[in-house]
């Protein structure tokens, strides 16, 4: 399957991996209406590959995976916005939410800055690693707004009520170490081993039963946006009998009871 040309992104895939970059550098890869259509096209595309085992995504450069929207295209009165700007923001959510959605689990390879809507989509993404220099934020206050493409709902499911309300109320930004104690990310390395250590965890997936790490993914998916025990398990239970009824499944008990 071939993918692109994008305006604003590049991606890369071979051996069951795609790689996506974010690509305005100049401007620490903030997320323009283009980018987001990019974005969106990319991972529609991805929805359609099932040989994708995982999809990374990370920013180009060394200065931020993403520093969110281009808060340019905020300015001026409401009116002139009206109704564009209510659209776009649901092609914005489209796009955020669009990790979610893929059946692959994405990985965050967060490299510098991951701020605003950069925040927004790496939360979105199943799995985060950044560099120990790393920087997080969702400083929309600061310019008269409020978080935007499901954040509220998101963060408070990744850190809690209280370390949302702080992060939004105050504009403020934390280091890598804080996003790890605080579960907002799951691992926080030197930039020399950020390479490596996204490359380890693309292969320690790649080395288990890729379907049943799919299925995983829409079990523990549904699981979180579910209402109670019995409606999770309802729904795990699906899955589990899909995945056990797989080729993958019965290949991998023979192999493991017969090596």
């Amino acid at each position: 399957m071939s993918y692109g040309p994008y305006e604003h992104l590049s991606v890369e895939v071979a051996d069951g991996v795609a790689e996506v970059t974010f690509g305005r550098p100049e401007k620490y890869n903030a997320l323009n209406t283009a980018t987001m259509f990019d974005l969106r096209r990319a991972f529609s595309e991805f929805r359609l590959d099932r040989s994708l085992d995982v999809i990374v995504v990370t920013g180009e450069g060394d200065d931020a995976f993403s520093a969110g929207a281009d808060i340019e295209q905020y300015a001026g009165p409401s009116a002139d916005h009206d109704p564009m700007q209510k659209e776009r923001q649901e092609l914005f959510f489209d796009a955020y939410t669009a990790a979610k959605h893929v059946h692959a689990p994405v990985i965050a390879k967060i490299n510098g800055y991951c701020v605003g809507g950069g925040l927004i989509f790496a939360m979105y993404c199943d799995l985060r690693v950044a560099v120990d220099e790393a920087e997080f934020g969702v400083p929309v206050t600061d310019i008269g707004q409020i978080p935007t493409g499901g954040a509220t709902y998101r963060a408070t499911q990744l850190v809690g009520e209280a370390k949302a309300k702080e992060l939004v109320y105050t504009a403020g930004m934390i280091d890598a170490a804080e996003a790890h104690r605080i579960g907002l990310v799951n691992d926080t390395v030197a930039r020399d081993q950020l390479d490596e250590t996204v490359a380890e965890l693309v292969a320690a997936i790649q080395d288990t039963g890729r379907l049943a790490v799919k299925n995983s993914k829409r079990a523990i998916d549904a699981a979180v946006e579910s209402p109670a025990l019995a409606t999770a398990r309802e729904r795990e239970a699906e899955l589990w009998w899909e995945q056990f009824a797989t080729e993958e499944r019965r290949r991998l008990v023979d192999e493991f009871t017969d090596p």
